[in-house]
């Protein structure tokens, strides 16, 4: 084995905690997740030498994940329902604002300070990560195919066979229930 190859070889490991991370935030199966990273590290291990270096190495990497995700997503895809008790009226866009287009005093957003300090602190990350652990599945998977993997939204529909307005509500809800959770566990 050449010194290089050994250096991939690492270097490939060294991602595994990131992509099992990402894996599992996005699958919601520790199992799954385990097994799709895996399949993952082979194809990078096996095809490493076709990388052309117009992105970064671990760019490269999560591209093979995000699409060993939507390949499991398609194959599960008949067996994939949605929980509309998830998708419940509690937090309704109408409840939101007044009738003539202003915050409720309650909804209003918290301010949560200069933008750039925050993406820099490690305590927020965490709180951010925490609050996506805890929105319901079906939510969250929409979610992460959207803000983390980059799809757009026809991409995300025909991967999980959505209509495109449910798509929407789904995402706004999503954005809805991690502002409320961040709220909590950062500013209080």
């Amino acid at each position: 084995m050449t010194d290089a190859t050994h250096s991939t070889e690492q270097h490939i490991a060294s991602l595994r905690p990131k992509l099992i991370a990402f894996a599992r935030l996005q699958l919601r199966d520790s199992a799954a997740a385990e097994d799709t990273v895996q399949d993952t590290l082979v194809i990078a291990l096996e095809k490493h030498q076709t990388f052309s270096g117009r992105s970064a190495f671990e760019t490269w990497v999560f591209g093979i994940l995000k699409n060993k995700i939507l390949e499991r997503f398609r194959h599960e895809r008949r067996y994939f329902s949605w929980q509309e008790d998830e998708l419940s009226d509690e937090d309704s866009f109408e409840k939101l604002f007044q009738e003539n287009g202003r915050w409720q005093a309650a909804s209003k957003p918290a301010h949560w300070g200069d933008p750039d300090q925050i993406l820099e602190n490690a305590a927020f990350w965490r709180v951010l990560d925490t609050c996506l652990l805890v929105l319901p599945d079906n939510i969250a998977r929409v979610f992460t195919m959207r803000e983390f993997m980059g799809l757009n939204t026809q991409e995300i529909c025909e991967a999980l066979t959505l209509s495109e307005a449910n798509c929407w509500v789904i995402l706004h809800r999503a954005r809805l229930r991690l502002r409320a959770c961040i709220e909590k566990g950062w500013l209080t």
